[in-house]
C-alpha cells in the first residue's frame, strides 16, 4: 500500500513560479537607465536562482566590490517591486497539480529564500496567497536554505510530518535542505539550473524535467485520496 502524502512544499523562483520574465524586464529597465545595452533573456534566466546580486553582476559584468554595485543593486530591487507579477506565472502543469492537491485536502506551501518584501505581493498578485497553506521566507528564520530550519517551520505551520512531505526545488541548496529535513526531494530540472550544473549530481530522490511530470510522480509514490 502506498503511504499517504502529508504535503508538498515548493521553492518559489524557478520551481513553482517562472519569475524570469519580470526579472528580465527589470534588469533591462535598469540597463536602459544606465545607458547600457539590453541583456538577453537566456543569459538572465541562468542567474535568477542565485539572486538579485548575481543578476546585477551578470547584467553589468561587475564584481561585488565594484563601487557602483550597491547603488545598482538597490535600484534593481526598487524597479522589481513595481513589476512583480506582470509576466510571472506558474510553470506549466503546476496549476493542475495544485488543484488536485487542494481537491484531496493535501496542503501545499512555499519555502523560499526570496524576502517577504517581494514574496507577499507577488503571491497576492497571482491569487495564490489564500491557496498556500504556508509561506516561509528568510525573514522568518535564523538560517536560510540549505539549512532545514525553514522546512521544519513550514511543517509546523501546517501540522504535518517532514518525513511524509515532499520538497521540490531547482537548486542544490533546496535538495540539501529537503534531505536534511528528512523529506522526499524532487529536483526541478525545468527551473533556473546553471548551464554547467547537473541535477543528477544533487542526490535528489527524483528528477523531473517538466512541471507536468510532478503529479504523475506523486501519484506513483503516494495515496492521493
Amino acid at each position: 500500500m502506498r503511504p499517504a502524502l502529508d504535503a508538498v512544499l515548493f521553492d518559489l523562483d524557478g520551481t513553482l513560479l517562472d519569475t524570469a520574465p519580470d526579472f528580465h524586464w527589470t534588469l533591462n529597465a535598469l540597463l536602459a537607465e544606465e545607458g547600457q545595452p539590453e541583456i538577453g533573456f537566456d543569459l538572465l534566466r541562468a542567474h535568477v536562482s542565485n539572486g538579485a546580486r548575481a543578476m546585477v553582476g551578470a547584467a553589468f559584468e561587475l564584481t561585488l566590490d565594484d563601487p557602483r554595485f550597491d547603488r545598482l543593486h538597490q535600484r534593481m530591487l526598487a524597479l522589481y517591486e513595481t513589476h512583480l507579477a506582470v509576466d510571472t506565472c506558474l510553470f506549466e502543469g503546476l496549476d493542475t497539480l495544485l488543484t488536485t492537491l487542494e481537491s484531496n485536502s493535501i496542503p501545499w506551501g512555499i519555502v523560499t529564500n526570496k524576502p517577504e518584501r517581494y514574496t507577499t505581493p507577488l503571491l497576492k498578485g497571482l491569487g495564490l496567497t489564500e491557496r498556500a497553506g504556508t509561506v516561509i521566507c528568510p525573514d522568518q528564520v535564523n538560517l536560510r536554505k540549505p539549512d532545514p530550519e525553514s522546512l521544519f517551520l513550514a511543517c509546523s505551520e501546517i501540522n504535518r510530518r517532514p518525513e511524509h512531505c515532499v520538497y521540490v526545488g531547482d537548486h542544490i541548496r533546496d535538495i540539501e535542505a529537503g534531505r536534511r529535513a528528512g523529506m522526499r526531494t524532487v529536483a526541478a530540472g525545468y527551473g533556473y539550473v546553471d548551464a554547467d550544473d547537473s541535477i543528477e549530481d544533487w542526490q535528489a530522490d527524483h528528477n523531473i524535467q517538466h512541471g507536468s511530470e510532478l503529479l504523475p510522480l506523486l501519484n506513483s509514490l503516494y495515496s492521493m485520496d
